[in-house]
């Protein structure tokens, strides 16, 4: 179940009204929100009539173990003060999987001036493929492509790695005061092709193989904090082959890449709670990097983790880099059992296309 709250700032903390609740049940496709929108106030629309713009924060109650949920109970008396008379607060708790989705794509189609994300990686990822629809981006419906959406985060999960890539540490108060200053750029988005022709999209990092194992192994882990990441990849390696790739770059020819132990194409630079694994990708160059391990052991994981987490692993023996534009990546034997992810969220297996949307979002930073 969502609940929704808004709160009208212009009062200040002591004397807000009473927000308005509304409530659904069960996450609703997007087309078929019709008059049943979780962002209407009695017989008003979203939008405010007011001049104050809405900002729609997207909460994971559940995240990082409901400590996510407490801190931001904590944050919103700030929110209240900091933003002062020119925004509406809009909150809304997700109910499971996928619900941060709707309720993004519901917030731009009613015209939310910005959709934030409330929490860590995951909740993340949902609000940024929340900006797509059928492969395209979703505009308010109004269909004024000049206004635009924008996106935020507050980061409060168990791993806040995108956040990692601008600098930004895990004080939400800082985050809200990133906010309320207003100042926005554009980002670059990375989209997975998938097998039924969709397209699944990401901000931060897609990877292969041992690594998306290991965080598929990691989410059981999530008590630990960030040390998940490293029990999974510990896991992942338990039974684990290196694998002959055949790599696609920009539309050129077929690559032979032996003995693969990961591949990774990142937009931002950081995964797995801190690792610095992509570290030449930036989420503003229009492009994507990629970097592949190849015929690693376990003990070579366990010798080079340091240089894992601060970026210097690529001065190591088959550890290679590149950038790209898009990239196909087949496993030689077609055995169906490679793992994909990106951004944590588990994708199925190989084979996968990828490609860069470069701009594809405006994000306040």
């Amino acid at each position: 179940m969502v609940v929704s709250f808004c709160y009208h700032l212009a009062l200040g903390p002591s004397m807000a009204t009473k927000p308005f609740i509304t409530r659904a049940e069960q996450p609703i496709a997007p087309d078929l929100y019709a008059d049943r929108s979780i962002f209407h106030r009695g017989s008003s629309s979203f939008s405010s009539s007011s001049g104050r713009r809405d900002l729609v924060f997207v909460v994971n109650p559940r995240g990082a173990n409901g400590k996510t949920v407490k801190e931001w109970k904590k944050l919103v008396p700030y929110l209240r003060t900091r933003l002062g008379e020119h925004y509406n607060i809009c909150e809304s708790l997700t109910s499971g999987p996928c619900h941060a989705i709707d309720i993004t794509r519901e917030a731009i189609r009613e015209g939310a001036d910005a959709v934030i994300a409330v929490g860590g990686d995951g909740t993340f990822h949902e609000v940024v493929n929340g900006f797509f629809w059928g492969g395209k981006p979703v505009v308010n419906n109004d269909g004024e492509a000049r206004k635009s959406t924008a996106l935020g985060i507050i980061p409060l999960g168990t791993g806040s790695d995108f956040a990692r890539t601008f600098g930004w540490n895990n004080n939400p108060f800082e985050a809200v005061d990133r906010i309320a200053k207003g100042l926005r750029s554009r980002i670059d988005v990375g989209v997975v092709n998938e097998e039924n022709g969709e397209f699944h999209y990401f901000a931060n990092v897609a990877d292969i193989h041992l690594s998306a194992k290991a965080g598929f192994y990691a989410a059981r882990y999530k008590k630990f904090g960030n040390l998940c990441y490293v029990i999974g990849a510990l896991q992942g390696f338990m039974g684990h082959q290196n694998k002959d790739f055949k790599i696609k770059v920009d539309d050129g020819e077929w690559e032979l890449y032996p003995r693969v132990t990961a591949l990774c194409i990142g937009n931002a630079k950081y995964f797995g709670g801190g690792m610095k694994i992509v570290p030449n990708a930036n989420p503003s160059s229009g492009s994507l990097e990629v970097v592949i391990l190849q015929d690693f052991k376990w003990y070579d994981f366990i010798l080079n983790l340091h240089k894992i987490y601060n970026g210097t692993h690529l001065t190591v023996k088959n550890v290679t880099s590149r950038s790209v534009h898009s990239i196909e990546v087949e496993e030689v034997s077609s055995s169906g059992s490679i793992y994909v992810q990106s951004d944590g969220e588990h994708l199925g297996f190989l084979p996968r296309k990828f490609h860069i949307l470069p701009a594809a979002i405006e994000m306040i930073c």
